[in-house]
């Protein structure tokens, strides 16, 4: 039986038998998360931009950006401005034109409805182009009347500007979308017949399948010169990675917008589309492999020297013949926006924010250059090869090797999967995907090294336990390597004598000379607990703790900031400055923070300080020391009374150091969580002083940066409120030294932040907005499961509204949430003082007080603004929805209007 129970012991403890459980532990992990997969398409990412491939030079990029918009006017433009472009690439004769925006609807002027009915009232009088008809000789005004309604009529109908300068170009394209989904019936409406002139007839189900779509309207559809769809397919990610080539409708298969410019560039048609199910599209001879659904894997390219892979160049620079149209003559010429607010920007393997426009020209250019990456069909099996031979390397292999050469042919395994997979993808274009196996040959070593170590330990911990003086031993000899910590747990497991009573004195010493003086006392504790009247143990015991309750600055014993031993176990407190330190308060992103005290004026104070010298060295430090006491400058002119006063800042004992004001009460952090929120009418007072203090603030030019709870004190004793923080956040902003770059939290940053521009006090009243959403709703308004997708969310995503969350919140508040959290400045407060007033407006609302009419509350100017979103789904493209934005203490003016726009 023994021997048996021996057995069975040695079995859980074998190598072997933690290898099978770390492998079947990974696999469960890959199953059930996408931990793995993110691995992979990052390494995917890496590895397929490091190519010596160059991207075309016959595609060209006109973007609808930021510079034409405020040239030529607000998105969307009146179409005729489209055609003005169409007409001069035409004239340039570009080989062919692929316009993104999209045409779904008529854009038709208010004026020439007008017209049109008096056309129509008029009847033969309005037809100038016949004077000779008795009804019109009535006379040369009524001939000039007509030929100015003939005028107005074509000058108002930008639409049919547009289909004429399509129809005279004759290689101009449009996109239309579709919803992906299996078909269950028949189509609402069939694809109208200037969409089936681009479509391929296929049965096979060889591309994705599509249940809805948007066409352009009619006269623009027949006008183009062909329809293409403009679907993406973002992975779970939310990055491009592969391009629909088709996309089925009933039957029919639309191509992509690159294919068809392809197509097109090479003077075919649609016809000349050939699809080799399950393996590749065909246009003329160039071959490009999919996988079975006709999606294709294109290659991005990198920039070089700092520029991007292809020239993006402004839409009113080539209208105004800045840019001379001829620079197009005989490329591939794609249009599309980039505009904030207007374009949306995807993750892409070639970097993080591609527009849709320079996406297509990424993928185009893989199609013309047949750079197109693959995965064989061999691929899955050889990857299921290597992943059986790491497990069989982990479970036979590693066990019976010693530690170092296990190590080494880990390692040498680990380097050669990933340079496979690099070399691959990078010179022959291929995915082989080998992250998996290589992570299951990490995770599975480290695992069975800890084994070994933790056996090995247990091992030693059993065999001390056998003898007293063993445990004293090693003890002692632990003390004597310096491991203080290690030689106490030793002792205390060793029965109280004489001789342990000495040894342990004498650890405790060493831990006072480490100026480890809450060990020391622990020790000291230790003993007096067998016997407090050893020697002089209370004497000890005292000086300990006062030691231990005591701030250290500076580094060694003998720095004249640090604290000093005095006769009989007493201690000098230091000095930074006139100050006295008293206490650590805490650890702040900065250093560390103290309680101090003016001993002349008796005045309490916290200190803030950094320690420069350890942060930076040379010319970085001097830079930082300046930038420290410019800021600490900046934030002690900020008089306010919800701002915390700065009194001093100066440098000593290698710390800088500004003392402020010491507030009482605690920052708003534990009344953002649900549960713990504050009364409404409490919250908006709190947010109003603050909304106040930031725009006083702001007109000492002073952006705060990193608005969040955590930065405002509030005392409820006092009902005072403090911001505090001012300036002090931008200390490092240029720095790249391990403090990084301080520039808000995450969750708190306003859309125009996340981006990297230049902010200024509209970003704060953002920063603002997120907060009074957190403190009313127990939830921040965008969250996310990694810091990519939050970025993503908040540069890109619409706020809630707050009102899903708490539906008892009034109408005008929740306005003045969404006011607040406008993802452009334009579209949000323009300053604190009418963030404040529309707060209190609502607080007075709440009390039963008479509320402000708007001519008396809302600041002079425009009383509409329109900002625009821009959203995206798997099933969607890209959309932009224009909503009329008002004032929340705007009186009502109806149904805010909604409509998609191109």
């Amino acid at each position: 039986m023994a021997t048996s129970s021996s057995k069975r012991k040695q079995f859980w403890r074998a190598d072997w038998f933690v290898g099978v459980l770390v492998v079947l532990a990974v696999l469960i992990l890959h199953s059930a998360t996408d931990f793995f997969g993110t691995l992979e398409r990052r390494y995917y990412d890496f590895a397929s931009t490091s190519t010596s491939r160059q991207p075309s030079d016959r595609i060209a990029i006109i973007a609808i950006d930021d510079q034409s918009i405020a040239n030529i006017g607000r998105w969307p433009w009146p179409r005729d401005v489209h055609a003005q472009l169409i007409d001069q690439l035409a004239a340039a004769k570009v080989k062919t034109i692929a316009h993104t925006a999209f045409f779904f609807e008529p854009q038709t002027d208010r004026g020439l409805v007008f017209i049109r009915k008096m056309k129509e009232a008029l009847g033969p009088i309005a037809n100038a182009a016949n004077p000779a008809d008795p009804t019109v000789a009535q006379g040369g005004l009524n001939e000039q009347l007509g030929k100015v309604i003939a005028e107005a009529e074509i000058a108002l109908d930008t639409d049919a500007k547009l289909a004429a300068s399509m129809a005279k170009a004759g290689n101009v394209l449009v996109p239309s979308v579709f919803v992906l989904g299996e078909p269950q019936g028949k189509p609402d409406s069939p694809l109208p017949a200037f969409a089936l002139k681009s479509a391929v007839a296929e049965s096979g189900g060889f591309s994705l399948p599509a249940i809805r779509g948007q066409q352009p309207i009619e006269i623009i559809g027949s006008s183009a010169a062909g329809v293409a769809h403009l679907n993406q397919l973002p992975d779970v990610d939310g990055a491009v990675r592969q391009e629909p080539l088709l996309i089925n409708y009933y039957g029919q298969a639309v191509p992509s917008m690159s294919l068809l410019a392809a197509a097109k560039s090479l003077n075919l048609a649609s016809t000349d589309i050939r699809l080799n199910a399950g393996e590749s599209v065909q246009i003329g001879k160039l071959r490009i492999g999919t996988d079975e659904s006709a999606l294709m894997l294109p290659q991005f390219y990198k920039g070089r020297d700092g520029r991007p892979a292809f020239a993006v160049d402004s839409f009113y620079d080539v209208l105004s013949g800045k840019i001379p149209a001829g620079k197009y003559t005989d490329k591939i010429v794609i249009i599309g926006a980039t505009a904030a607010g207007v374009g949306t920007q995807f993750p892409t393997p070639a970097g993080p924010g591609l527009s849709p426009a320079e996406t297509i020209a990424h993928i185009t250019s893989s199609l013309l250059s047949e750079h197109f990456i693959v995965q064989p069909a061999w691929g899955i099996w050889a990857t299921l090869g290597l992943l059986l031979a790491v497990a069989a390397y982990l479970i036979a292999g590693l066990p019976r090797l010693s530690a170092g050469k296990a190590a080494i042919v880990t390692l040498l395994l680990f380097v050669v999967l990933l340079v496979i997979e690099f070399s691959l993808l990078s010179t022959a274009a291929t995915w082989l995907k080998l992250v998996f196996p290589a992570a299951l040959l990490v995770i599975g070593h480290l695992a069975l090294t800890t084994k070994r170590f933790l056996m090995t330990e247990a091992g030693k911990l059993k065999s001390d336990e056998e003898s007293a003086e063993t445990n004293r031993m090693m003890g002692l000899a632990l003390q004597g390597q310096g491991q203080l910590d290690m030689a106490f747990d030793r002792f205390r497991r060793v029965p109280f004598t004489d001789a342990l009573m000495d040894n342990m004195n004498n650890l405790a010493l060493d831990f006072e000379r480490k100026r480890q003086f809450n060990k020391a006392q622990a020790v000291y504790e230790y003993m007096a607990s067998y016997n407090k009247n050893h020697k002089d143990l209370q004497s000890k015991l005292n000086r300990a703790k006062n030691l231990s309750e005591t701030v250290i600055l500076g580094g060694g014993g003998a720095h004249p900031g640090g604290t000093m031993l005095l006769d009989g176990g007493g201690v000098e407190k230091p000095m930074l400055g006139r100050y006295q330190v008293e206490k650590e308060l805490g650890k702040g992103a900065m250093g560390v923070v103290y309680l101090g005290k003016d001993p002349k004026i008796g005045r309490v104070v916290a200190i803030k300080t950094m320690a420069l010298s350890q942060e930076f060295e040379g010319d970085e430090l001097t830079d930082a020391r300046e930038r420290f006491f410019r800021e600490a400058e900046t934030a002690g002119r900020l008089q306010h009374q919800n701002i915390v006063t700065i009194f001093d800042a100066g440098e000593e004992h290698d710390l800088a150091y500004i003392a402020m004001e010491f507030l009482k009460g605690k920052d708003l952090v534990d009344v953002t969580k649900d549960g713990q929120l504050l009364p409404v009418a409490k919250v908006l007072s709190i947010v109003a002083r603050v909304a106040e203090a930031l725009a006083y603030a702001h007109k000492q030019n002073v952006v705060h940066r990193d608005i969040k709870p955590a930065n405002i004190m509030y005392d409820p004793e006092s009902d005072v409120v403090k911001v505090t923080d001012f300036g002090i956040a931008r200390i490092t902003d240029s720095s790249k030294t391990k403090t990084g770059l301080v520039l808000g939290t995450p969750s708190f940053m306003s859309p125009e932040q996340i981006a990297g521009k230049r902010v200024d006090g509209r970003s704060d009243l953002y920063s603002l907005g997120v907060m009074l959403f957190q403190m009313l709703a127990g939830v921040l308004p965008f969250r996310g499961d990694s810091m990519a997708e939050l970025m993503y969310k908040i540069a890109n995503e619409p706020a809630p509204d707050i009102r899903i969350i708490r539906q008892e919140l009034s109408p005008r508040l929740a306005d003045i949430v969404a006011l607040s959290l406008g993802k452009g400045p334009e579209t949000r407060y323009q300053d604190g003082d009418k963030f404040a007033a529309d707060l209190r407006a609502v607080m007075a609302e709440l009390s039963g007080q008479v509320v402000p009419t708007a001519a008396s509350t809302v600041a002079a100017g425009p009383q509409t603004s329109e900002k625009t979103v821009a959203f995206a789904t798997v099933d969607n493209p890209v959309f932009e929805k224009t909503i009329a934005a008002r004032s929340p203490l705007d009186p009502p003016a109806g149904d805010d209007a909604t409509k998609l726009k191109p």
